[in-house]
């Protein structure tokens, strides 16, 4: 039987929305690896709680949830419907190892959620939940989760995290060109990390890696990435998706895994 893929997508600017640009074609492109999908499970650093929450909500809608850009972009939208039923199996699978879970019948689904799937599904015809980030969690702890999730795969069911390989919005530059030179440092370590599927180097990249505090000054979009390695495992085929840093310091490479059981 066929396991339901894994991703890890960079989001980048809201602006993604508008201007897809080489990352979202790269995800358009892919979009019939999902066909079969029948729910995806999302986690994104813009829902981040203390403790676990998921979305419960057959309707949860989208949040614009950002200023300052131009009006065209809080015009998209990005009709997906929820599934309050798998977002009741999460919660007990997670109980079953020992992990609360709060579901909300209230949140929406939020830019780092709905942004890339415009690119990756824009037919918005899978259901999504939504599973917050924890900012009480370890990274041990968010790759306990990514493995708690795994078995979701084998119904069919999708994970991607969203976040950010980089993401320093203290360093942008609105022209392209240039790239910061710890970005790309970074980007390429990272990489090399996932593809060997090194989790003790990627959980503690803080300390291992001296581009990481620049390339994160808050950890936030990074640490999505570690849910995404959790619900991996070695069999696992993994690709990348490669594309431009933008901005001067926001990385838009993904990762796709992909494998059989």
């Amino acid at each position: 039987m066929s396991l339901a893929p894994v991703m890890f997508i960079s989001h980048g600017s809201p602006m993604y929305g508008l201007a897809p640009g080489i990352a979202g074609q790269q995800l358009n492109e892919i979009s019939g690896l999902f066909d079969q999908s029948s729910a995806i499970v999302v986690i994104s650093p813009h829902w981040m709680t203390r403790g676990n929450a998921i979305t419960h909500s057959r309707e949860p809608g989208i949040l614009h949830d950002f200023g300052g850009f131009p009006k065209a972009l809080y015009e998209l939208t990005y009709p997906a419907m929820g599934q309050p039923e798998l977002a009741q199996t999460i919660q007990t699978l997670l109980a079953q190892k020992g992990v609360q879970v709060h579901l909300d019948p209230r949140r929406s689904f939020d830019h780092g959620v709905w942004i890339p799937l415009l690119h990756l599904r824009p037919e918005a015809d899978i259901p999504i939940v939504q599973v917050s980030l924890n900012v009480d969690a370890t990274p041990e702890d968010l790759v306990d989760l990514g493995s708690h999730l795994y078995s979701l795969r084998e119904q069919g069911v999708a994970i991607i995290a969203s976040g950010g390989l980089t993401h320093n919005l203290y360093d942008i530059q609105m022209k392209h060109q240039k790239v910061a030179d710890y970005a790309a440092r970074f980007e390429l370590w990272v990489t090399e990390q996932a593809q060997k599927r090194n989790l003790k180097a990627l959980q503690n990249a803080s300390v291992k890696n001296p581009d990481f505090k620049p390339s994160h000054p808050t950890p936030e979009h990074y640490l999505p990435l570690l849910i995404a390695m959790g619900a991996t495992t070695k069999e696992d085929e993994f690709s990348q998706l490669t594309s431009p840093i933008q901005h001067h310091s926001i990385s838009m490479t993904s990762f796709l895994w992909q494998g059989t059981s």
